[in-house]
């Protein structure tokens, strides 16, 4: 059965939103703007893959995966989704824990997207937790706003726990964990102007060796990698969804010049920004 709930404080701008069994559901990077929205994904169904930002992932039956607002999603299998989607002024409007946070681990953990399988155990869990958001919309007073929000609470603070309990990082040193996630943050806020590891570096007053060395622990990228992967997305984006020319994006992601983007873009690409967007207009 086809379900769409929604809660909209006008006042604030919040905005949370409860489907499942859509015909269609994506998140594409057009649509994205206008709630800027976090996305906590559930497969119900088999095996699917979801197209993120234009490459095949797997989403494996009983799997539950994230989004954030910069990233464009469309699953093969829609009508199996169960999707929990919020923006920040409804969950972020008061000073959460950063590690249950929308900076927090499970949407800023990683740069690649995070998986998280359901077992037996866990699976019902899940199931109970969203019939009890189901059960709490038809509970319409001034107190359905704080209800919801302490579910959502609960359900973050439950994939947060069964992602460290998969990926072993409750061995990790948290601070050390806690850079990682301040520094996929700061990438996500401060890529267009800051492209140097440098510059991240001195934010979070590290030396980009440390930073390095860190980065080597928990992912196969580098600092750097990631800020580049970051610029390529948004070039990408600004390719298809726009009619911007190629010195335009350039200079908007914070390139002087074109050569050192279009170097760039190529690399990481495979392609030229030219030949890139020519294909996808084939």
């Amino acid at each position: 059965m086809i379900l769409v709930m929604e809660l909209r404080n006008e006042a604030t701008g919040g905005f949370f939103k409860l489907t499942a069994n859509l015909s269609t559901f994506n998140g594409r990077y057009e649509d994205q703007p206008r709630e800027n929205l976090f996305t906590i994904a559930w497969n119900i169904g088999i095996d699917q893959s979801i197209n993120v930002n234009g490459e095949q992932v797997l989403f494996p039956k009983d799997a539950v995966t994230t989004f954030t607002a910069n990233q464009s999603f469309e699953f093969e299998n829609p009508s199996d989704i169960i999707a929990w989607q919020f923006n920040r002024p409804f969950y972020c409007i008061v000073n959460h824990d950063a590690e249950v946070s929308c900076a927090g681990l499970i949407f800023y953990g990683s740069s690649d997207l995070l998986m998280i399988q359901l077992d037996a155990k866990e699976r019902p869990k899940i199931e109970l937790l969203f019939n009890v958001f189901k059960d709490e919309f038809e509970e319409i007073d001034n107190l359905q706003e704080d209800m919801i929000r302490m579910l959502l609470k609960r359900l973050i603070i439950k994939i947060t726990r069964l992602y460290k309990v998969q990926n072993n990082i409750s061995a990790i040193i948290p601070i050390e964990l806690d850079l990682v996630r301040q520094y996929n943050l700061l990438v996500e806020q401060h890529f267009k102007d800051w492209h140097q590891v440098q510059d991240y570096a001195n934010e979070l007053n590290k030396s980009p060796k440390t930073l390095s060395n860190l980065f080597s622990k928990f992912s196969p990228k580098s600092p750097l990698k990631i800020i580049h992967e970051r610029l390529i997305l948004e070039a990408k984006r600004l390719l298809i969804y726009t009619d911007y020319t190629i010195k335009e994006i350039a200079y908007e992601l914070g390139f002087q010049e074109v050569p050192p983007f279009n170097r760039l873009f190529k690399k990481i690409a495979t392609e030229t920004p030219s030949d890139f967007r020519k294909n996808i207009k084939v």
